[in-house]
């Protein structure tokens, strides 16, 4: 499963200090931040079968960030065709 999540993290320090938050709190997932998108994405991978994101959102809150999970628009326009 995988999570996507828009931020206002601004620079390597700070995705650096976030990056060892969440990976104390959760470490079982895979996180990385790219700094490079224009929404500072927060990818967030895990091979259970949910993530936490009300706990990631919470502790980027609680740090003074803003984060959202974006949604993932294949899904909404996916459909199947029935013969």
């Amino acid at each position: 499963m995988v999570e996507v999540f828009s931020t206002n993290v601004k620079n390597h320090k700070e995705a650096d200090f976030l990056l060892n938050q969440l990976c104390e709190l959760f470490p079982v997932y895979e996180i990385n931040f790219d700094l490079d998108d224009c929404d500072n994405i927060l990818r967030v991978k895990s091979d259970l079968e949910t993530i936490e994101v009300f706990k990631i959102v919470d502790l980027l809150n609680n740090f003074g960030f803003s984060v959202q999970v974006l949604v993932d628009t294949t899904e909404l326009f996916s459909y199947r065709c029935f013969q």
